[in-house]
Protein backbone atom coordinates (compact mmCIF):
# COMPACT_ATOMS: atom_id res chain seq x y z
CA UNK A 1 0.00 0.00 0.00
CA UNK A 2 1.52 3.25 -0.95
CA UNK A 3 1.37 6.19 1.44
CA UNK A 4 0.88 9.69 -0.26
CA UNK A 5 2.69 12.30 1.13
CA UNK A 6 0.48 15.13 2.85
CA UNK A 7 -0.45 18.09 0.54
CA UNK A 8 -0.23 21.20 3.13
CA UNK A 9 -3.66 22.96 2.72
CA UNK A 10 -2.67 27.00 3.04
CA UNK A 11 -5.75 28.69 4.09
CA UNK A 12 -6.71 32.34 2.22
CA UNK A 13 -5.94 35.34 4.29
CA UNK A 14 -8.09 35.96 6.82
CA UNK A 15 -9.24 39.51 5.59
CA UNK A 16 -9.97 37.93 2.43
CA UNK A 17 -13.29 36.49 4.47
CA UNK A 18 -14.86 40.18 5.45
CA UNK A 19 -17.45 41.46 2.69
CA UNK A 20 -16.69 45.01 2.69
CA UNK A 21 -12.60 44.33 2.45
CA UNK A 22 -13.32 42.00 -0.97
CA UNK A 23 -15.94 44.50 -1.80
CA UNK A 24 -12.89 47.20 -1.43
CA UNK A 25 -10.41 44.60 -3.27
CA UNK A 26 -12.99 44.25 -6.32
CA UNK A 27 -13.73 47.89 -6.87
CA UNK A 28 -10.84 49.97 -6.12
CA UNK A 29 -9.82 52.32 -8.28
CA UNK A 30 -5.99 52.00 -10.06
CA UNK A 31 -4.50 55.49 -11.58
CA UNK A 32 -3.70 54.09 -15.65
CA UNK A 33 -0.12 54.30 -16.48
CA UNK A 34 -0.39 56.28 -19.42
CA UNK A 35 -1.35 59.42 -17.09
CA UNK A 36 2.23 61.11 -17.30
CA UNK A 37 3.39 64.40 -18.11
CA UNK A 38 3.59 65.47 -21.60
CA UNK A 39 6.38 64.05 -23.43
CA UNK A 40 7.05 67.75 -25.59
CA UNK A 41 9.05 69.12 -22.92
CA UNK A 42 11.02 65.75 -22.21
CA UNK A 43 11.81 65.92 -26.19
CA UNK A 44 13.05 69.69 -25.87
CA UNK A 45 15.19 68.77 -22.80
CA UNK A 46 16.65 65.65 -24.79
CA UNK A 47 17.79 67.60 -27.69
CA UNK A 48 19.03 70.70 -25.43
CA UNK A 49 21.23 68.48 -23.22
CA UNK A 50 23.08 67.14 -26.21
CA UNK A 51 24.42 70.64 -26.84
CA UNK A 52 27.90 71.48 -25.18
CA UNK A 53 27.26 72.51 -21.58
CA UNK A 54 23.31 71.66 -22.24
CA UNK A 55 23.31 69.96 -18.98
CA UNK A 56 23.34 73.20 -16.94
CA UNK A 57 20.35 74.42 -18.43
CA UNK A 58 18.31 71.46 -18.09
CA UNK A 59 19.30 70.53 -14.92
CA UNK A 60 18.61 74.42 -13.56
CA UNK A 61 15.59 74.74 -15.25
CA UNK A 62 14.20 71.36 -14.75
CA UNK A 63 14.97 72.03 -10.80
CA UNK A 64 12.49 75.24 -11.68
CA UNK A 65 9.81 73.86 -13.72
CA UNK A 66 9.27 71.02 -10.50
CA UNK A 67 9.61 73.71 -8.07
CA UNK A 68 6.95 75.81 -9.84
CA UNK A 69 4.60 72.37 -10.18
CA UNK A 70 4.87 71.92 -6.56
CA UNK A 71 3.97 75.15 -5.80
CA UNK A 72 1.30 76.08 -7.77
CA UNK A 73 -1.40 73.03 -7.14
CA UNK A 74 -4.90 74.55 -7.69
CA UNK A 75 -7.59 72.61 -6.59
CA UNK A 76 -10.78 72.38 -7.69
CA UNK A 77 -12.96 71.89 -4.56
CA UNK A 78 -15.42 68.99 -4.06
CA UNK A 79 -17.57 70.02 -0.96
CA UNK A 80 -20.21 67.77 -0.44
CA UNK A 81 -21.34 67.65 3.31
CA UNK A 82 -19.80 68.95 6.92
CA UNK A 83 -16.36 68.22 5.91
CA UNK A 84 -16.38 71.11 3.45
CA UNK A 85 -16.07 73.72 6.41
CA UNK A 86 -13.43 72.63 7.39
CA UNK A 87 -11.87 72.74 3.74
CA UNK A 88 -13.12 76.59 3.80
CA UNK A 89 -11.38 77.29 7.00
CA UNK A 90 -8.49 76.04 5.69
CA UNK A 91 -8.67 78.25 2.84
CA UNK A 92 -9.83 81.40 5.24
CA UNK A 93 -7.15 84.14 6.14
CA UNK A 94 -6.56 81.93 9.34
CA UNK A 95 -4.49 79.47 8.03
CA UNK A 96 -3.94 80.57 4.47
CA UNK A 97 -3.25 77.92 2.49
CA UNK A 98 -2.19 80.12 -0.51
CA UNK A 99 1.25 81.20 0.97
CA UNK A 100 1.95 77.51 -0.16
CA UNK A 101 0.55 78.61 -3.73
CA UNK A 102 -2.71 76.62 -3.84
CA UNK A 103 -5.20 78.83 -5.39
CA UNK A 104 -8.97 77.35 -5.04
CA UNK A 105 -10.83 77.33 -8.63
CA UNK A 106 -13.70 76.71 -9.76
CA UNK A 107 -13.07 75.10 -14.06
CA UNK A 108 -12.10 71.13 -13.63
CA UNK A 109 -10.35 72.53 -16.69
CA UNK A 110 -7.52 74.42 -15.30
CA UNK A 111 -7.50 72.72 -12.11
CA UNK A 112 -5.34 69.66 -11.37
CA UNK A 113 -5.99 69.00 -7.81
CA UNK A 114 -9.36 67.53 -6.30
CA UNK A 115 -10.13 67.83 -2.73
CA UNK A 116 -13.58 65.55 -2.06
CA UNK A 117 -14.53 66.45 1.35
CA UNK A 118 -17.57 64.78 2.50
CA UNK A 119 -20.51 62.20 2.11
CA UNK A 120 -20.23 60.27 -1.94
CA UNK A 121 -23.85 59.27 -2.37
CA UNK A 122 -24.35 56.80 -5.21
CA UNK A 123 -26.37 59.86 -7.00
CA UNK A 124 -23.68 62.45 -6.95
CA UNK A 125 -20.75 59.80 -7.78
CA UNK A 126 -21.19 60.48 -12.03
CA UNK A 127 -21.01 63.84 -11.21
CA UNK A 128 -17.88 63.52 -9.33
CA UNK A 129 -15.99 61.40 -12.15
CA UNK A 130 -17.43 63.47 -14.91
CA UNK A 131 -15.53 66.54 -12.99
CA UNK A 132 -12.54 64.20 -12.89
CA UNK A 133 -12.46 63.67 -16.26
CA UNK A 134 -12.40 67.08 -17.25
CA UNK A 135 -9.49 67.71 -15.63
CA UNK A 136 -6.02 68.12 -17.15
CA UNK A 137 -3.30 65.15 -16.53
CA UNK A 138 -1.37 65.21 -14.63
CA UNK A 139 -4.10 65.48 -11.91
CA UNK A 140 -4.19 64.67 -7.95
CA UNK A 141 -7.23 63.23 -5.71
CA UNK A 142 -7.41 64.12 -1.85
CA UNK A 143 -10.18 62.37 -0.13
CA UNK A 144 -10.63 64.50 3.19
CA UNK A 145 -12.67 62.67 6.18
CA UNK A 146 -14.07 59.32 6.94
CA UNK A 147 -17.11 59.79 4.86
CA UNK A 148 -14.92 60.26 1.79
CA UNK A 149 -12.03 57.93 2.91
CA UNK A 150 -14.70 54.94 3.91
CA UNK A 151 -18.39 56.04 3.71
CA UNK A 152 -17.61 56.58 7.75
CA UNK A 153 -21.07 56.50 9.92
CA UNK A 154 -23.43 56.30 6.86
CA UNK A 155 -21.23 53.10 5.00
CA UNK A 156 -23.88 50.75 5.17
CA UNK A 157 -26.27 52.78 3.89
CA UNK A 158 -27.98 51.65 0.94
CA UNK A 159 -27.40 55.28 -0.66
CA UNK A 160 -23.14 55.80 0.25
CA UNK A 161 -20.35 55.04 -1.58
CA UNK A 162 -18.00 53.06 0.47
CA UNK A 163 -15.34 55.50 -0.41
CA UNK A 164 -14.65 57.68 -2.86
CA UNK A 165 -11.62 55.30 -4.42
CA UNK A 166 -14.40 53.28 -5.97
CA UNK A 167 -15.13 56.51 -8.21
CA UNK A 168 -11.84 58.09 -8.83
CA UNK A 169 -8.39 56.70 -7.67
CA UNK A 170 -6.81 58.89 -4.69
CA UNK A 171 -3.21 60.05 -3.71
CA UNK A 172 -3.90 61.55 0.02
CA UNK A 173 -6.30 60.26 2.56
CA UNK A 174 -7.14 62.29 5.27
CA UNK A 175 -8.85 60.99 8.26
CA UNK A 176 -10.71 62.61 10.57
CA UNK A 177 -14.34 63.70 11.04
CA UNK A 178 -14.01 66.06 10.50
CA UNK A 179 -10.53 66.37 9.99
CA UNK A 180 -9.43 69.45 11.18
CA UNK A 181 -7.78 72.40 8.91
CA UNK A 182 -4.22 71.45 10.16
CA UNK A 183 -4.57 67.81 8.97
CA UNK A 184 -5.52 69.01 5.38
CA UNK A 185 -2.56 71.16 5.05
CA UNK A 186 -0.27 68.31 6.06
CA UNK A 187 -2.07 66.28 3.60
CA UNK A 188 -1.44 69.23 1.29
CA UNK A 189 1.88 69.14 2.13
CA UNK A 190 2.45 65.72 1.41
CA UNK A 191 0.80 65.81 -1.57
CA UNK A 192 3.41 68.51 -2.84
CA UNK A 193 5.89 65.68 -1.97
CA UNK A 194 4.59 62.93 -4.51
CA UNK A 195 3.72 65.83 -6.99
CA UNK A 196 7.75 67.16 -6.57
CA UNK A 197 9.01 63.03 -6.52
CA UNK A 198 6.41 62.71 -10.20
CA UNK A 199 7.98 65.07 -12.09
CA UNK A 200 11.27 64.01 -10.97
CA UNK A 201 11.17 60.31 -11.54
CA UNK A 202 7.57 60.20 -13.74
CA UNK A 203 6.50 57.76 -11.43
CA UNK A 204 3.85 58.05 -8.95
CA UNK A 205 4.49 56.97 -5.44
CA UNK A 206 2.11 54.88 -3.54
CA UNK A 207 -0.99 57.07 -1.94
CA UNK A 208 -1.29 56.70 1.98
CA UNK A 209 -3.56 54.31 3.17
CA UNK A 210 -6.38 55.69 4.60
CA UNK A 211 -6.67 56.46 8.11
CA UNK A 212 -10.20 54.82 8.96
Amino acid sequence: MEVKTPVPQVPPPVWRQFKDLQEWEQYHQERPEGDKHSTALTEIAETVHQFPGGWIVTASVDKVLNWARKSSIWPVTFGLACCAIEMMATFASRFDVERFGMVPWASPRHADLMIVSGTVTIKMAPMLRRIYAQMADPKWVVSMGSCANSGGPFRHGYHVVKGVDRVVPVDVYVPGCPPTPDALMYGLLLLQEQVAEFHQTGSRPRPTPPGD
